[in-house]
C-alpha cells in the first residue's frame, strides 16, 4: 500500500490549485466593505453584484439569475419544480452525474438514461424515448461538455439537434456546466443555453471547479418566467443565501483574478490529464478503452470483462481509490459494470503515473 492514499475518486481541484491566500485577503477585505450586508439577511436571488456579473456573462436581465448554495442544491429546486408541473420521468445520460441520480432516486422518480458515445448524448435515442410515450417527461438532465463521469463532450451537430428536439417536444432542458470554462485545447461549442435562446433551457454553473469548492456558489440561468418561482423555493427552504461567500467570490472577479487563475487551473489540470492518459496508454492493454477529454477533471475507463467495483475494494486495499461505473448509472440498471471514473484533478502528475500502474497490475 502506498504510503498517503492516490485519489481518483475526488472530483474537485486539488488543495494547491486553491488560491487560498488571495481568497482570504478578499473575505478580509469585503467583511471590512460591506460590514452588515454580507452578514445579514437579503434577497433569496444572491448578492447583487455578482448576479449581474453572471447576468452580463450569459446576456440576460440579472432578474433570470439565482445563486445557489453550490449547483447540486440548485437541482433539487429546479427538479422540485419541474416534477411539479409534470411529475414523471426524467431523462439523463447513461452513464450521469450520480448525485443528482441519487436525489432523483430518494424521490422515487423514474429515472430513463440515454445512450451516450464519444460525441456525447445520441440524440436519436432522446427522439424515440419522447416519440414512443404520450406522457411527456419532466425535463432532460444533461452535462454537455466534459461531462461529469465521463469527459465526453456533446458535438456541435448534436446540440443542434438536441436543441430542434427540445423545441418540437417543448422538453425543459436543464444544462449543467460546472467544467466547461476547464478547457485545454479546442474552441468551446456554443452552449445549449444560446442556441435555444434560454426559453426552453435553464442553465447551471458553479465556481467550485475554477475558483474553489469551499465557496459553495453556483447559479442558475432561468427562463424568464421561472425565475420568480426558482427564488421563492429558495427563499423557502433557508430564507436567505450566504452572501460572504458570494461576496468573496464578487471580490476576487472584480480585482481581475478569475481570468488568470483559470488560465493557472488550465495549465495544471493540462499536465495531470497528460499524465492519466500517457499512463494509461503504457500499462492497461489493448481491450482497455478510455475518453481523451479535452478539458474537465474526468477520464471514463473500460475494462472490459473486469468487475470494478470488486476491483476499487482491492485497489482501496492497495493505496489507489476510484470510484466503480455502476454508480453513475440509475439503480438496478445493471449498467457500468466494467466501468470506472477516474479523477485527475486532484493528484500531481507523478503520483498520476504511480496510482495507474498501480491500478493496472490489479486488474
Amino acid at each position: 500500500m502506498t504510503a498517503t492514499p492516490i485519489s481518483f475518486a475526488r472530483g474537485a481541484p486539488a488543495p494547491d490549485l486553491i488560491p487560498a491566500d488571495e481568497l482570504a485577503d478578499c473575505a478580509h477585505d469585503v467583511a471590512r466593505q460591506d460590514g452588515a450586508r454580507v452578514f445579514a439577511y437579503g434577497p433569496g436571488s444572491g448578492y447583487a453584484p455578482l448576479r449581474e456579473w453572471v447576468a452580463e456573462r450569459h446576456g440576460v436581465a440579472s432578474e433570470r439569475v439565482v445563486l445557489t448554495v453550490g449547483g447540486l442544491q440548485g437541482f433539487v429546486f429546479y427538479a422540485a419544480e419541474q416534477l411539479a408541473r409534470r411529475p414523471g420521468r426524467v431523462l439523463v445520460e447513461a452513464p450521469s452525474y450520480d448525485r443528482p441520480l441519487k436525489v432523483l432516486g430518494r424521490e422515487g422518480v423514474q429515472i430513463v438514461a440515454l445512450p451516450m458515445d464519444d460525441e456525447g448524448l445520441d440524440p436519436d435515442a432522446l427522439d424515440a424515448e419522447l416519440r414512443a410515450r404520450t406522457d411527456p417527461p419532466s425535463f432532460l438532465y444533461t452535462i454537455p461538455t466534459f461531462q461529469n463521469p465521463s469527459g465526453r463532450t456533446l458535438s456541435n451537430e448534436r446540440r443542434t439537434r438536441l436543441v430542434e428536439i427540445a423545441r418540437e417536444h417543448e422538453l425543459a432542458v436543464l444544462e449543467d456546466d460546472p467544467y466547461g470554462l476547464v478547457r485545454f485545447e479546442g474552441a468551446a461549442p456554443p452552449s445549449l443555453f444560446e442556441l435555444e435562446g434560454g426559453t426552453l433551457v435553464t442553465y447551471t454553473s458553479s465556481f467550485s471547479k475554477t475558483v474553489a469548492p469551499g465557496v459553495r456558489t453556483g447559479y442558475f440561468v432561468l427562463p424568464e418566467a421561472d425565475a420568480a418561482g426558482f427564488e421563492e423555493r429558495a427563499v423557502s427552504t433557508y430564507i436567505s443565501p450566504p452572501f460572504l461567500p458570494e461576496a468573496i467570490v464578487w471580490e476576487f472577479i472584480r480585482r481581475g483574478r478569475f481570468e488568470p487563475n483559470l488560465e493557472r487551473m488550465q495549465a495544471d489540470l493540462r499536465a495531470r490529464r497528460d499524465a492519466m492518459l500517457e499512463a494509461l496508454a503504457r500499462h492497461f492493454p489493448r481491450d482497455a478503452r478510455w475518453s481523451a477529454p479535452d478539458g474537465g477533471y474526468f477520464v471514463w475507463l473500460d475494462l472490459d470483462g473486469t468487475d470494478t467495483s470488486e476491483l476499487a475494494s482491492r485497489a482501496e486495499e492497495s493505496g489507489v481509490a476510484f470510484v466503480p461505473g455502476a454508480a453513475f448509472f440509475p439503480r438496478g440498471s445493471g449498467l457500468g459494470g466494467s466501468a470506472a471514473r477516474l479523477a485527475f484533478s486532484y493528484e500531481p502528475p507523478d503520483r498520476i503515473a504511480e496510482g495507474i500502474e498501480l491500478l493496472a497490475s490489479l486488474r
